[in-house]
């Protein structure tokens, strides 16, 4: 049975959540990029967050974070790759409760430029007093896992009170509660304009973020496609994962789960893998940025963008019809492609 906005309000509230500024989002126009798509776009607008350059992670780890309220940690661990938008929120928060961070950076971009290693996240990391600790290409994602827990242990024997941020498939998705929350804001802000979007699209990484806002209008009986365009993984590889994060966020807010149906991935702009950008997304980013000042990173934000315009071309998202492009943040990374990125984005522009 459907909810009404208010009442999936409600459940959302019995979860506690830790304030770190995640209120709504603006959604803007996208008037002159719509146009060149033939589309009705939009925006939300999470890299507007004022937690250090905001981003999705903001409200994700208002509820990661929620079991740590009343308590007396004071440390707090978590674990990304090295241009982590995660980590570098991670340790914004901890600044802004007072806390320690223990970070760890996980190699998993083929990249050896020195620029790629130290600035974009890896410079605002270090400018919130991370304690960065940097792992590995060839570890897995359980040695990563494990080694986190080897860090908690070690600060424990310093004295500190550790809480570490567990965002693998095998813990609670908590952080999926923000994007839930992220349908109702969709729906009282769109609903003014007497139009909701035909069409979602977002980043789907970690699949938080695309399973939050996927279950959160569902609940609501609100069918809306939301298309998860791949930037970690496969289609093949994201979908078990999705179909996992589902069931078990569906059981904490008490709803029917979507269906099988409804969980709609696209990989089409994937190759050549994680954090490598590709002529689609460099289009992307030079498109947003020419037709929008809207800045997109090579990613998440720049992938989901090339994403959108594949599912246009190919006609799954229809000439006119509404579309709402959540902005997951991530600028920061951009800063750290400079030395690829600007020569290449440089001679496209020239084109």
């Amino acid at each position: 049975m459907a909810l009404r906005p208010e009442r999936l309000r409600a459940r959302l509230e019995t979860f506690a959540r830790v304030d770190l500024g995640a209120r709504s989002s603006p959604i803007e126009p996208l008037t002159r990029l719509g146009r060149r798509l033939g589309i009705d776009l939009h925006v939300m607008r999470d890299d507007l967050f004022s937690l250090a350059m905001g981003g999705n992670k903001v409200r994700q780890l208002e509820y990661f974070l929620g079991p740590t309220v009343g308590t007396d940690f004071d440390t707090v661990l978590v674990s990304g790759a090295i241009q982590s938008n995660m980590v570098r929120l991670t340790a914004a928060a901890a600044c802004r409760l007072g806390w320690q961070a223990i970070v760890q950076l996980e190699d998993r971009v083929p990249r050896a430029d020195p620029t790629f290693h130290a600035s974009g996240n890896v410079l605002l990391d270090t400018l919130f007093s991370a304690d960065i600790h940097r792992v590995p290409a060839e570890w897995s994602e359980a040695d990563a896992i494990q080694n986190l827990d080897r860090l908690a242990d070690e600060a424990r024997t310093r004295g500190r009170n550790p809480f570490v941020v567990q965002t693998s498939p095998n813990h609670p998705p908590l952080g999926a509660l923000g994007y839930a929350n992220a349908a109702i804001e969709i729906v009282d802000a769109m609903t003014l304009s007497e139009r909701l979007p035909d069409h979602i699209v977002i980043a789907s990484g970690s699949g938080i973020s695309h399973v939050g806002i996927l279950a959160g209008a569902r609940a609501m009986g609100w069918q809306v496609p939301v298309h998860g365009v791949c930037v970690r993984r496969t289609a093949a590889e994201q979908r078990p994962r999705l179909k996992h994060r589902i069931a078990d966020l569906s059981e904490m807010l008490e709803i029917d789960p979507p269906t099988d149906e409804d969980i709609l991935i696209n990989d089409q702009d994937f190759a050549p893998g994680y954090g490598i950008p590709n002529a689609a997304v460099r289009t992307a980013i030079r498109h947003a940025a020419k037709d929008e000042a809207l800045i997109l990173d090579p990613t998440y934000t720049g992938r989901a963008m090339a994403g959108l315009m594949s599912l246009v071309k190919d006609e799954t998202i229809k000439q006119g019809e509404r579309v709402l492009f959540i902005h997951t943040g991530g600028q920061p990374g951009l800063f750290a492609y400079a030395a690829e990125f600007a020569p290449a984005l440089t001679e496209e522009l020239a084109k």
